[in-house]
């Protein structure tokens, strides 16, 4: 029994035989009593922790209304030569 004191770090109660309830699903018959200070996980420690507006001024602000974006400029523009012999420049290649 001191192993598994060793091994928790704190007090352990072992259940009486009977009480373990053989053929069902029971624990294992280990409890461990004392636990000082749980940690929670993460979602659950976010919840607690998360930051609180307390001020009534910033409680009933409203969220920052911004002017709408301009108009996007097109992807592509079709330019059309006057002259349809005149061909574009070939690329040049890059060094």
């Amino acid at each position: 029994m001191s192993s598994v004191m060793n091994m928790f770090g704190c007090g352990v109660v072992r259940a009486p035989p009977q009480a373990l309830g053989f053929g069902k699903r029971s624990g294992g018959g280990l409890t461990i009593v004392c636990s000082s200070r749980p940690q929670k996980k993460a979602t659950a420690h976010h919840r607690k922790t998360r930051p609180r507006k307390t001020q009534p001024w910033d409680i009933n602000r409203k969220p920052t209304v911004y002017d709408p974006l301009p108009p996007l400029p097109p992807d592509w523009t079709l330019v059309i030569p006057a002259d349809a012999s005149a061909a574009p420049p070939p690329p040049t290649p890059a060094p």
